[in-house]
């Protein structure tokens, strides 16, 4: 039976979680988090319903709803009890010309069926107790998806590369989400298969394109996590409409966006990881962060604005363009700008019994992350610009000098000190070099990508007057406003 997500409701049994990061009133009923951040007010029996932990079991259809509304605002986290069998999946792998990634591939895979998409190999890929389909010449590796995906006849299709090795029970961790009748999608965190080595290879273990990190949560464009890589994904074979077999690149984003314009809710969740083999040379290492910066072009033109490589609202973007003169009266004016934006979030927290704190998390985390996305932005999506203006400009050079070192410092000591990854650790002042190359490889394909497309969509910033509240909705449209 067809399931239209945009009424489908968790299940009795079904829990949710609120997320650790998010700060909750004292009465449970307001909530900031989520990402975009946000204030979700809920009504005072809504609020009664969350336990003291944050937990939220469904029994009824309020509590239904209820756990709809915090998974749709990304302040909740699914804990399904349940779900499909792990047999009922049939696993994708496209390859072409990995003879040795199969054979370390399939081992893990005997308990599924399995069809390996042969896409061109010089040698025929051998794969015993899999089917193997085999094309000619090479279609690209979401035509390959797309072909394996057609002898499908499961409930559940998942999608491995041939340079991945899963965990025995990936899949375990991560069906019991399709309990949840509005999910389409499931990823695990990809890790690095072995994170020692050189500085390259550590580097990648940190800052890979592919891993999401290791807190969960949902997929959907402008947040967080924007998407998830075809490396390793799950997915509702009824949901399944086929990559976009024109893209040679970012197809695997597409389809996380299609997904969610269309309604379906993806998740993330890193309690289940695939290990991926990391390239380990630095130039090959740059120049597949530059192909994957072409992809941004080839977005751009199929969604519009959702991969915009800087989103502020109007105030914020003033008071970065303020802080971008390198002025003292820059400084003042964005200081006065980032009061202005403080006062008004107190204004809509105001008649919280904690407003005050609330007001002060909301100013600090926004202004916080229009420092880090502006700094990044200068850094790596308009670093041409960034650059031509500190030839002319010894003011601007200073300050860029600045913006480089202490933005990709600030993401040593997340990544290395406050969250590391066991042998891969780099060094401060290499860690810094390797993210100002990964950050100029990146931006290089990006302008490359707007200059072969001829359109500059993919290069502009998204301003905005959205805010970062929601407000509660009227009593006659849900019972768990």
């Amino acid at each position: 039976m067809a399931v239209d997500p945009g009424t489908a409701l968790p299940p009795t049994g079904f829990q949710v979680q609120i997320d650790p990061h998010c700060t909750v009133s004292d009465d449970r009923r307001h909530i900031v988090g989520g990402s975009p951040l946000r204030l979700l007010n809920l009504s005072e029996v809504a609020g009664g319903l969350l336990d003291a932990d944050g937990r939220l079991m469904v029994h009824n259809r309020l509590t239904s709803q209820l756990a709809r509304k915090l998974l749709d605002a990304g302040v909740g986290h699914p804990r399904p009890m349940f779900g499909p069998s792990e047999t009922d999946i049939t696993v994708v792998v496209p390859v072409r010309d990995n003879q040795s990634g199969i054979d370390r591939l399939l081992p893990q895979l005997t308990a599924h069926r399995v069809v390996i998409v042969d896409d061109g190999s010089a040698v025929p890929i051998l794969a015993p107790g899999a089917t193997v389909l085999r094309t000619e010449r090479s279609e690209g590796p979401a035509a390959a998806r797309n072909r394996g995906a057609a002898l499908a006849d499961t409930e559940l299709l998942a999608f491995l590369d041939s340079d991945v090795v899963p965990e025995h029970d990936w899949l375990t961790k991560l069906v019991g989400h399709f309990s949840d009748p509005k999910v389409a999608l499931v990823a695990p965190r990809i890790v690095a298969l072995e994170p020692g080595g050189g500085a390259t290879s550590r580097y990648e273990a940190l800052c890979s394109s592919l891993d999401m990190g290791r807190r969960e949560g949902p997929i959907a464009p402008r947040s967080r996590i924007p998407y998830v890589p075809s490396a390793a994904m799950v997915m509702r074979r009824s949901c399944f409409e086929g990559f976009d077999e024109t893209m040679e690149v970012a197809e695997d984003v597409d389809l996380c966006w299609r997904l969610h314009e269309s309604g379906w809710s993806l998740r993330y969740d890193p309690i289940a990881t695939v290990a991926h083999d990391h390239r380990s040379r630095l130039s090959k290492s740059l120049d597949r962060k530059r192909y994957y910066g072409t992809g941004a072009a080839l977005l751009s033109g199929r969604h519009p604005g959702l991969g915009a490589p800087l989103a502020l609202t109007v105030p914020m973007a003033a008071a970065m363009a303020a802080l971008v003169t390198g002025t003292a009266w820059g400084v003042l004016a964005a200081l006065v700008v980032f009061g202005v934006i403080g006062g008004r979030l107190h204004k809509r927290v105001s008649t919280m019994p904690d407003a005050a704190r609330m007001a002060a998390k909301l100013t600090a985390q926004s202004v916080g992350f229009g420092l880090l996305q502006s700094a990044s932005a200068l850094c790596r999506h308009y670093w041409p610009l960034s650059f031509l203006l500190a030839l002319v400009s010894k003011r601007f050079r200073t300050l860029l000098l600045a913006v480089a070192v202490g933005e990709a410092a600030y993401e040593w000591v997340r990544l290395e000190l406050l969250n590391p990854e066991p042998g891969a650790r780099v060094g401060w002042w290499r860690f810094i070099a390797l993210k100002r190359l990964d950050d100029l490889a990146y931006g290089a394909g990006l302008w490359q990508g707007a200059l072969a497309g001829r359109s500059a969509d993919a290069l502009y910033p998204r301003i905005s007057n959205s805010v970062t509240t929601e407000s509660r909705p009227s009593a006659t449209r849900s019972g768990v406003g």
